[in-house]
Order: structure tokens, then C-alpha cells, then sequence
């Protein structure tokens, strides 16, 4: 009975992606939706109009990018209503660069880091970037569970964007829910808490990596003589790099894993940053206190062992004491959305298709995205399809990793059937009438933010 739940699930969910989640195009839409479920890695974009279950031809493939039209705000509700597995209140937030260096008439571009591709000898590359929101699970596997994907504008930072995506996705949740959310060392926890308002502390909970460098100050002693000039902001001051400014910690946990042998975790309270970047510098006001929880991670190894390991600091803030058995953990499970990121650009052809205009690449992506939710979805009903040289993933069929699960979907997919309608004969196109002019394309120089 539960198989059959979770098939039926899954056709429910297909069934409503269909009929009201597409608009416009849906039948070619939904036809892209199931060739990147089974084709996998392709050359190029049009290559999936050749897979069996895209029933039209290779033109219906690009118009379904250009001229179709799906509700974002109703999808984004439809994949919050299939959570993780017994899944905690854990997200993570982050963005990845869809690279597009050459595409000069493509508008919004913008430079963005890279960590493996160079341009003029920098680590930058140019193109859009998308920030992604994804809950997080606390066993040792890969899954992540993608409910929201928006792209940064070229003229924003991905701190807006991010705070947007909170701010939209706590309004969805019970308010006895009180959601962690991990962010990698791009972000800044004072920016965030002031973006954020009235949620920070209060109704969220923050977890951000620091820089091994950053400097926090405690709150300055009560003056005991009489009162001359400004009274002082910041007390004594904590360094990350020098061990003899740190006091006595506030609280402590350690345990001994299995992966990261002996976890020692420390943190002090009532730490603050100052503040240099704010929307009213140069006004005479003062500049916001934000005070919260500085962490130091130790392990004793590293499961792969790399390199020696080094020391974590995190930064929380959020309502209550920190569970620091939770924290260290949780930004661990954090790296599972690498594996997602990683997982999209090189097996659901994410950043494949060549297009012009990003309103075309904000439908590829949401297309990914869906397929993604399809595949998870389908883990506890596929069947193992494993190559000859591939392990047995421990026999059981939860178990299974995305890509094992992308390659028994075609089986599923028979039973599953399709909601989209055959294609229809129309004839010849005619083509472009004779002696017309397009002209050539404008030029859209990517946007470069000025320090």
C-alpha cells in the first residue's frame, strides 16, 4: 500500500504540474519536462527532442523556452507540499552561476565568482545567477529538497534575494515552527539580520560560516566614574585567529563521530561585529547592534582526509540557546546542495540550453527543478536499474542516489503515462517571407558592479 501511495503521489503531482502549474506551451513543456527525466547528459539543448518521450519536433523544443508560460507562484507552492521524509525545519541558501561568457546580446548578465573557470586571468565569469532554497536532511545521503529557485538581478546582491525567499517561505510554515537556515561564508550575518527585520531572532534562526579572520567585540563594561563624551560600543575584542583573546566559552559540546572522529564544538554569546557596510553611512546615526553566537567547530579528522582539517567558525542567531549538537551537523548536511547543484549541471542539463533572453533560462530552470522533485518523489517506487559495473546500493530502494533513481525512471514512466496531448499535423512552415531584414541583435554588455 505504501508503493502504491507513493506512486499515486507522484502521478497526482504530475497531473497538477500539467493542468496548472503550464500555461502556455504546456504540452511541449511537459514533453521537455519528461526528455530530461531519462536522456541525461546531452550535447546540446535540441539533442533531447531526439529522446522517445518528446513527441514533437526539435522546433517545439526552443518555442516551448520562448513562448511558453508557467505560474512560478503556484509551483513554488506545489513543492512545499512534498517535504523531505521525515525531514527537520533545516534549509539551505545559496546561489549558482549559469555561465554565459559569450552570449554578448543576452541582457542581465552580470560578473560573478568561479571557482574553476577564468576570465582575464580573474575567477569571474559572466552570466545570471540564481539563488536556490532547499530543505536539508540530517542522514548521510545526498537528497536535498529544492522549494524555491529565483534569479539574482544583475543590479541586486544575492542578500536581498535570499532574504525574499526567507521571508516568503516563513510565511508558509506553522508558527510553532521555528527554521534554521545554513548560508556559506558569501553572506553576511549583520546584512542579513538587518534585511530580515522583524523576523531575525525571533522567528528564524541563522546559521552563516565566518571567515577565519573576523573579529567580534562583547559589549563594553558598565562605566563606573562619571559620564564624559560618547559612551563606548564595543568591548573587549574577540579574534578568531588569536586563541588569547577568546574567554571562557559560553557552552560546550562534544561527542565522538564515526566520521569526523573526535567533534569538539564552542560557543560564546553576546558577541557583535562592526558594522561597515550600511544604507546610511556617512548619516549621522548610530549604526545597528547585531549581537549573537560565535561558534568554533574542531574535528579530528576529515572523512576523506584530504588535507588537515581546520577549524570551522559559524555565526547562529536566532530565538532561544543554540543545540549545538544540531548546529554542527547542520551545516554539514549544508554541502548536500553542492551535490544538487552539481547533480542539475551535469545530468539534468541545467546550464545546457544556449538561450538568448533570461526569461527563457527562469523556465529551463524551473523545469530542472520540477524534474528533480520527480525523481525524489520516485525513490522508494523505481527499480534499481544499475549499469553491470555498478554496486549494489546497499539493496534497498530508499537508499538509492538521484542518479540511480534518473536511471530506472523510464520504467516508472510507463506506467506513469503522459497528460500531454499528441502532436498535431501542420504542415510546412513557410518560412520567413523574402527580402526581410532582422538586423543585427543589440549588444547587451554584462553588468560590472562598482566597488
Amino acid at each position: 500500500m505504501a508503493e502504491l501511495s507513493a506512486r499515486t503521489a507522484l502521478w497526482l503531482f504530475r497531473e497538477r504540474v500539467y493542468w496548472e502549474g503550464f500555461d502556455r506551451r504546456r504540452d511541449a513543456l511537459f514533453d521537455l519536462l519528461d526528455a530530461l527525466l531519462v536522456a541525461g547528459l546531452v550535447p546540446s539543448f535540441v539533442h533531447l527532442s531526439l529522446s522517445g518521450l518528446f513527441q514533437r519536433g526539435w522546433g517545439s523544443a526552443y518555442d516551448a523556452l520562448a513562448e511558453g508560460r508557467l505560474d512560478e507562484a503556484w509551483l513554488r507552492r506545489l513543492v512545499r507540499e512534498v517535504p523531505l521524509d521525515a525531514g527537520a525545519a533545516l534549509y539551505a541558501v545559496d546561489t549558482s552561476v549559469w555561465a554565459r561568457c559569450d552570449a554578448e546580446c543576452s541582457p542581465e548578465r552580470g560578473f560573478y565568482h568561479h571557482p574553476s573557470r577564468h576570465s582575464a586571468g580573474q575567477p569571474i565569469v559572466a552570466g545570471w545567477s540564481y539563488s536556490w532554497l532547499a530543505q536539508l536532511s540530517l542522514s548521510k545521503d545526498s537528497w536535498t529538497a529544492p522549494l524555491d529557485v529565483r534569479r539574482v538581478p544583475a543590479t541586486d546582491n544575492p542578500h536581498s534575494t535570499a532574504v525574499a525567499q526567507i521571508q516568503d517561505h516563513v510565511a508558509t510554515l506553522p508558527g510553532e515552527v521555528v527554521p534554521t537556515y545554513v548560508l556559506d561564508a558569501g553572506y553576511d550575518p549583520v546584512r542579513l539580520a538587518r534585511e530580515l527585520g522583524e523576523l531575525d531572532g525571533e522567528r528564524v534562526a541563522v546559521l552563516v560560516r565566518l571567515r577565519r579572520d573576523r573579529c567580534f567585540y562583547a559589549d563594553p563594561p558598565t562605566p563606573t566614574g562619571p559620564k564624559v563624551g560618547r559612551p563606548g560600543r564595543h568591548g573587549a575584542k574577540f579574534a578568531c585567529r588569536d586563541a588569547t583573546t577568546w574567554p571562557e566559552p559560553t557552552a560546550a559540546y562534544a561527542v565522538d563521530d564515526a566520521q569526523y572522529g573526535q567533534v569538539q564544538v564552542r560557543a560564546w554569546s553576546g558577541l557583535h561585529a562592526k558594522t561597515q557596510n550600511h544604507p546610511e553611512r556617512g548619516a549621522n546615526r548610530t549604526k545597528p547592534v547585531v549581537r549573537g553566537w560565535v561558534l568554533l567547530v574542531e574535528v579530528s579528522r576529515l572523512p576523506g582526509q584530504t588535507h588537515v582539517p581546520r577549524q570551522l567558525w559559524l555565526w547562529w542567531r536566532g530565538p532561544g540557546q543554540p543545540d549545538l549538537a544540531l548546529l554542527w551537523r547542520a551545516y554539514v548536511r549544508r554541502f548536500d546542495l553542492e551535490h544538487t547543484f552539481r547533480f542539475a549541471k551535469q545530468t539534468l542539463n541545467w546550464t545546457t540550453p544556449r538561450v538568448r533572453h533570461p526569461e527563457q533560462a527562469d523556465r529551463w530552470t524551473w523545469l530542472v527543478l520540477l524534474a528533480y522533485t520527480e525523481l525524489r518523489l520516485a525513490r522508494s517506487v523505481v527499480a534499481d536499474q544499475r549499469l553491470p559495473w555498478e554496486a549494489i546500493q546497499h539493496g534497498r530502494r530508499s537508499g538509492l542516489t538521484p542518479a540511480r533513481v534518473r536511471q530506472g525512471f523510464l520504467e516508472l514512466r510507463a506506467w506513469l503515462g503522459t497528460p500531454a496531448s499528441p502532436p498535431k499535423p501542420c504542415g510546412r512552415s513557410p518560412g520567413r517571407p523574402k527580402g526581410t531584414h532582422t538586423g543585427p541583435a543589440p549588444r547587451c554588455p554584462a553588468h560590472k558592479k562598482t566597488a
